[in-house]
């Protein structure tokens, strides 16, 4: 079967290939012959003179850089919208990062510290005054100036007062992320269809964030009370600073509406009128930006859940092995606590959910029992139907998946090991690739601000990744659990439930959304009604019965009703006179109640710290598995009216200071810290950076360059073939292969593996693999010998039941893993470490936590490699058609594109495809050469 891109329609803006037939060239140009009014505010706006913004409290030493692909502009009139498609004609600004970082991946072997500019932009602060590209009082306001440099289009805000700083963020945010930010407050409220029509990647996308954060208006109001209250001064400072950034955002709005530079996307999908200009954008309200952070926080921050999967793979063992052997096969592949996995914090302990002695308060489903909650009800119109139903359910698997799964690395290395005695920092998000970018880049001057760097759209009242005066900071997505899997015991009907002896009804919220076509989305007029039951301990996900006994498992989230809570932590990291060096770091960072890994670096200390309300659970839980609702295995403190409760104190948390160097490709922070995600094994993709920065550290003298190369050359690795594929050539190769298709496969992956085992071009722009074949047979082998190894072993209902617990394969062209093709972000997730330490055993080799037994040829080291031999043949004998079928980006065979980038459109405006590379979608490269 062809594979399908996943998008997100605005994803699936159709523009102009759903329009009318207008769309003929000369129909085009007579038709922007009447929409050149002004393309973009600065057209009209008066300029002021070009100033030279000072930067006397910049302590990078012009070593500061980053970089965030396609470009800062992800605004386009509608004519700018009509030229992209028809023409390719790009707005200034809207792809102008794509190119430099592109071509890093054929530029960084060369790279030295004075070429690192061709690929990042200097992050100093300031722009130098023959850089001035335009300079804007917002509103015509004297207390804040908006300045933007001419080679990237960031805009840089200096503000005399703390309102006008804040109104000059919200404005400048508005200019460039306008139409992205009102489509992200539409998912947040689960509105997302009734905005922008309802194709099914849209309803897939207003499901998939809604069913885990079913909020109402009051709830969203509520989070915003709460943090208030609860902060004190810098609560209600936060409150001000929202509230002017809102000002800002609103007031360009209203210019823009005005001017009529406003968006195209609102006229194409129905808001707006070209001709006339009737209708309307509405205001942005504080509601909004809590609707937003709830996406950000599901997107990123929000780890744990999968209690109901594990179950069920657990009683697959069980039914298979017994309950003893069962459950020992069952650990072995969860791998809590490998002691063959990477870490981030080294030689130091920091126990969180690990598994306990006596396990209590267990409520496993019985086989066969569970059912997922329905959400969908009273499909109507397009929305009917089984091809409809199935769309919108696959959509809403697949929806924002290539940032939702892939997140982010960090390479920071202390001074002690650098060239110039300063700490070294290459760190950044891996957010997935859209158009516009759900990040933007800024610079902010205030009272009690001090920053440059990224933030996702809509909430950019500060900077939440970046640098500070003399510091620089970044994050990970961490992953440890703080969602938990209750089994609610119903009575009187399945909307009732006991609580805490009560019989109480089920709280019912509902969403409905209608649709009808639009310029952009044809799809026909549709409506449905999204419908989740909330209880005490979280929304209803599944149903089964428990020892013949109905019951419904619900999700409570340690985050759920506090996403607005961060606020204060990012407020924090933006104040020069708080953060002053890694302990005040570290202080700001545990206000952040997402689950993140925080990485710093000053010009003498570097320091670690995991974020996130971790909860103390009742003595005797296991966080892997369901538990009853009851009191005795709640929370230690909770508070259902408020979802609060004991949280792991700081300590607790891994965190570290001056660490030798410190890594992280979202794997496991420290021994004895239990992540929700299965993988954590002896092979993961945070090997690659471990092996290349252990081995920096060790020779001295690191530089910049050579920590990007680092990165450059892990973003470029098969870490199949890097970590597993010479242990399974040793088992090929431990008798002479005679085999004529075999040993040609053979010679291909070992050329390969001498060559450095990259998915590298020719030459830049070349489109073509070097190695091409061996990287077609191990894409192909892959699947075929994870399947063949262990199949027979586990048997096929265990073997499906784990492969849903963990997929076995995320490759780059990998529509079966879980980011989709086209990704960028890849080789997170997959069986890499069970083969390793698999055929290690077999091998006759020492493994550190093994599996419970020997699954490759049931052992024997002759039968195992008659299994890859055979499976290696078949790999062989695919076709480059056969390994990487068309979509629709890509004819059939093309192995370069299948592993290309594509920046997902999330508007009108389109971009061309990108060579392969594994890294952040924004990136900070810094080395600070002194401190206040």
């Amino acid at each position: 079967m062809p594979r399908r891109t996943p998008r997100n329609a605005l994803v699936r803006l159709r523009t102009p290939g759903r329009i009318p037939g207008f769309l003929k060239t000369a129909s085009i140009c007579a038709l922007m012959a009447g929409l050149l009014s002004p393309l973009s505010p600065a057209v009209t706006a008066p300029q002021a003179a070009a100033a030279e913004v000072t930067a006397s409290n910049d302590h990078c030493g012009r070593q500061c850089s980053d970089i965030l692909p396609p470009g800062q502009n992800g605004n386009a009139t509608l004519a700018q919208i009509l030229l992209n498609q028809a023409f390719g004609a790009m707005p200034e600004h809207a792809s102008d990062q794509l190119g430099p970082y592109a071509d890093l991946a054929t530029g960084y072997s060369g790279l030295t510290n004075a070429t690192i500019n061709k690929f990042f932009n200097d992050a100093s602060f300031g722009v130098p005054s023959d850089q001035v590209a335009s300079t804007v009082k917002p509103a015509g306001r004297s207390d804040v100036t908006i300045v933007r440099d001419k080679k990237t289009g960031v805009p840089h805000i200096t503000g005399t007062t703390r309102y006008g700083t804040e109104f000059g963020a919200g404005y400048a945010a508005a200019q460039d992320r306008l139409w992205l930010m009102d489509v992200f407050r539409h998912v947040g409220r689960g509105q997302l269809t009734s905005f922008a029509g309802g194709d099914p990647s849209n309803q897939g996308l207003e499901q998939q964030f809604w069913r885990h954060a079913p909020y109402t208006e009051a709830d969203l109001q509520a989070q915003i009370d709460n943090a208030v209250a609860t902060n004190g001064e810098r609560g209600k400072l936060a409150l001000d600073d929202a509230k002017a950034y809102l000002d800002g955002i609103n007031a360009y709005i209203d210019a823009s509406d005005k001017g009529r530079y406003f968006p195209g996307e609102y006229v194409l999908t129905g808001h707006k009128d070209s001709i006339t200009n009737a209708g309307k954008i509405e205001h942005f309200k504080l509601t909004d930006l809590v609707a937003l952070g709830s996406v950000i926080g599901a997107l990123f921050g929000s780890g744990g859940g999968g209690e109901v999967n594990n179950a069920i793979s657990l009683l697959a063992a069980q039914e298979k092995y017994g309950v003893a052997k069962g459950t020992e096969v069952w650990e072995s592949f969860r791998e809590r606590n490998d002691p063959e996995a990477v870490v981030t914090v080294h030689d130091k302990s920091f126990p969180y959910a690990t598994r306990p002695d006596d396990p209590q308060g267990e409520a496993l489903p019985d086989t066969g029992s569970v059912t997922e909650e329905q959400l969908v009800h009273d499909r109507r119109g397009s929305a009917a139907g089984s091809a409809a139903t199935g769309a919108s359910t696959t959509a809403a698997r697949t929806a924002m998946s290539s940032a939702k799964r892939g997140m982010s690395n960090a390479l920071v290395v202390g001074g002690k090991h650098t060239a110039s005695g300063h700490p070294v920092a290459v760190f950044g998000p891996q957010t997935g690739y859209f158009a516009p970018q759900l990040l933007l880049l800024q610079e902010i001057q205030g009272p009690g601000i001090s920053a440059r760097g990224a933030s996702f759209a809509g909430l950019s009242m500060y900077v939440e990744l970046g640098r500070g005066q003399d510091y620089s900071w970044s994050a990970t997505t961490s992953g440890q659990d703080i969602i938990d899997t209750y089994a609610v015991e119903l009575c009187q009907d399945d909307h009732h439930y006991l609580y805490r002896g009560t019989c109480t009804a089920m709280e019912k919220v509902e969403q409905k959304n209608a649709w009808k076509p639009t310029t952009a989305d044809g799809t026909p007029a549709g409506s449905y009604t999204m419908r989740v039951w909330r209880t005490k301990y979280g929304p209803v996900t599944h149903r089964a019965t428990v020892g013949g006994k109905k019951v419904a498992y619900t999700t409570l989230r340690s985050s759920f009703m506090h996403e607005a809570d961060s606020i204060i932590g990012f407020q924090m990291l933006n104040d020069p006179d708080y953060v002053k060096g890694p302990e005040s770091f570290q202080k700001a960072v545990q206000h952040i109640n997402y689950t993140f890994n925080w990485f710093y670096a000053d010009s003498e200390h570097t320091a670690y710290y995991n974020s996130g309300d971790n909860p103390v659970r009742a003595n005797g839980v296991d966080a892997e598995f369901p538990v009853w609702a009851r009191p005795a295995y709640e929370w230690r403190g909770w508070e259902p009216a408020t979802n609060t409760a004991d949280y792991t104190p700081p300590s607790a948390h891994p965190n570290s200071i001056d660490q030798d160097y410190y890594i992280s490709w979202n794997n496991k922070q420290a021994k004895d810290y239990t992540t929700a995600p299965w993988g954590d094994g002896s092979v993961h993709r945070g090997n690659l950076l471990e092996n290349r920065v252990k081995k920096l550290v060790a020779a001295g003298g690191v530089t910049r360059a050579s920590l990007v190369k680092a990165m450059a050359d892990a973003g470029l690795a098969d870490l199949r073939a890097e970590d597993v594929l010479p242990d399974l050539l040793k088992v090929v190769n431990s008798s002479p292969v005679t085999d004529a298709t075999a040993a040609a496969a053979v010679s291909k992956l070992q050329t390969w593996l001498s060559a450095g085992g990259k998915r590298t071009e020719t030459s830049a722009g070349s489109k073509k693999y070097a190695d091409a074949d061996a990287i077609r047979i191990l894409d192909a082998w892959w699947p075929l010998l994870v399947k063949a190894e262990f199949e027979p072993g586990l048997g096929s209902e265990l073997y499906a039941a784990m492969t849903n617990n963990l997929p076995i394969d995320e490759s780059p062209s990998a529509d079966h893993g879980p980011t989709g093709s086209h990704a960028g972000s890849s080789f997170q997730y997959g069986w890499w470490s069970y083969v390793d330490k698999d055929i290690r055993a077999v091998l006759g080799e020492p493994v550190q936590g093994p599996l419970a037994q020997k699954y490759c040829g049931d052992g024997s080291l002759s039968a195992c490699r008659d299994i890859l031999i055979s499976t290696l043949k078949e790999a062989a004998g695919k076709t480059a058609a056969q390994v990487y079928p068309g979509d629709d980006q890509c004819s059939a065979g093309d192995q370069w594109c299948a592993d290309s980038i594509v920046q997902r459109t999330l508007g009108g405006i389109k971009h061309g495809k990108i060579s392969w590379q594994n890294r952040p979608t924004y990136q900070q490269v810094v080395e600070f050469t002194s401190h206040r």
